[in-house]
């Protein structure tokens, strides 16, 4: 299973619509999301504070951020399986 990140924080309702976005591409693949809260991490902060929401997939390094479509994110998923 490959981890991807989705960087975001409490009452976001872009970051809620990006999580969806993200859980509909992922379905039954072998990708699992983790949610990070950057309001927990003062550097997270501090880097993505006005960008969130944030999709950063670990095996290509990639930062994915807002807007962005399921066409977007399968693309990233596909070049993360690569």
């Amino acid at each position: 299973m490959q981890k991807i990140i989705l960087y975001s924080t409490l009452a976001c309702h872009l970051c809620d619509i990006a999580e969806e976005i993200i859980a509909d591409c992922i379905g039954n693949s072998d990708f699992f999301l983790e949610k990070v809260d950057i309001a927990d991490d003062p550097e997270l902060l501090k880097k993505y504070g006005v960008s969130i929401p944030v999709l950063y997939l670990h095996k290509t390094a990639k930062e994915l951020f807002w807007p962005f479509d399921g066409d977007a994110v399968n693309k990233c998923l596909v070049e993360a399986s690569a």
